[in-house]
């Protein structure tokens, strides 16, 4: 019994000791890869910083590779869903035509913090934080005007901001561009309704839908049937490696992760469902006072790029254009980050030409 007894320690000692070996070349191997990311280009800028927007604290990240560029403001969905955790694996495939700056919005990602989750958010909070953010890159950069870039809710946030300060903007970039929630979803109920037919499971989860209100019944039924028949918004995957992304993200520590583990998004669920959201809505606002693009996956029921181009059809601009990208759903910025990139380098090359 004895010598049981010590074998199983010397195993379970040996297990710890290759565990704790183990841990430590991991973590290595992050500090190196950390370090390799956290580099500033030559003639260029890699700046994280805090600012005070709004009255709270709100995470940025700069990045370019040449201070001479426009800048580009990234504008993430949501609302609430802070892309900071894998974000700089794709825009920093625009840093060479653009200065990008990865924003986390109030209460959300690098932004996040416990004594925020009594706020109510409002359309008014947002637009003022947008144009606060705004004004201090402009400062903060020397520049005269920004070129905003949103995904999704950021499409809906990015074109409402444009549209109340065109003084502070050269451009408007919407991708899996919102129009209008109750629109949007009704348009997912009426599509799923064909997919679905002859399907009794798949129909009970059409009837949960329920395009008035977003409870998350609501939700999750979207979500299975977006999955179901191959819409889902990462069906694709990622055309770049998401586990190398994230253990080697430059600006993310281990307390930064379990901070991002705990936060409490209920206020953003209270804000998806309440009528501060749907006054964000762009129907019938259809003059802007910037050029005005779109790049859309023709397989996007999530935000549903029918009703994408059919405002863009409306729409008076100084410029428009709509790009298309084929066999494509909402995650474009991830499954498609290639070929993203190379549609923002040629609107990159439009407006230098329209300019």
């Amino acid at each position: 019994m004895k010598k049981a007894g010590k074998t199983i320690l010397t195993c379970c000692k040996r297990i710890g000791i290759f565990l704790l070996g183990m841990t430590i070349l991991l973590l290595a191997v992050r500090l190196v890869g950390r370090l390799r990311n956290s580099r500033t280009p030559e003639g260029g800028i890699n700046e994280s910083m805090y600012v005070e927007i709004n009255g709270v604290k709100q995470w940025i990240n700069i990045y370019g590779e040449d201070l001479e560029n426009p800048i580009l403001l990234y504008l993430h969905g949501g609302p609430g869903s802070s892309t900071s955790d894998i974000d700089y694996a794709f825009t920093r495939k625009w840093a060479d035509v653009y200065t990008v700056v990865t924003w986390d919005q109030r209460n959300c990602g690098k932004s996040y913090s416990p004594e925020q989750n009594n706020t109510v958010l409002t359309k008014e909070l947002f637009l003022e934080d947008g144009k606060e953010i705004t004004l201090f890159l402009l400062e903060h950069m020397g520049k005269e005007k920004i070129t905003v870039l949103g995904h999704s809710w950021g499409s809906f946030f990015g074109a409402n901001l444009v549209l109340a300060y065109p003084q502070y903007y050269d451009c408007f970039i919407g991708t899996g561009q919102l129009v209008d929630m109750v629109e949007n979803e009704a348009a997912f109920k009426e599509e799923a309704a064909k997919w679905a037919a002859g399907d009794k499971e798949a129909m009970d989860l059409v009837a949960q839908l329920t395009p008035q209100d977003f409870t998350m019944e609501h939700i999750n039924a979207r979500n299975s049937l977006l999955e179901k028949y191959g819409y889902g918004m990462m069906v694709d995957g990622s055309d770049y490696d998401l586990l190398t992304t994230v253990l080697f993200n430059p600006n993310y520590s281990i307390l930064d992760w379990i901070t991002y583990f705990q936060r409490d998004m209920s206020i953003y669920l209270d804000f998806f469902n309440s009528d501060e959201m749907r006054a964000f809505s762009l129907k019938n606002r259809l003059d802007y006072e910037v050029p005005y693009f779109n790049i859309n996956g023709d397989k996007d029921y999530q935000t549903n790029f029918n009703l994408a181009q059919a405002y863009f059809n409306a729409i008076n601009a100084p410029y428009k254009r709509m790009f298309i990208m084929k066999d494509t759903t909402h995650g474009l910025l991830e499954s498609k980050s290639e070929e993203f990139s190379e549609l923002l380098h040629e609107i990159a090359s439009i407006k230098i030409e329209e300019g």
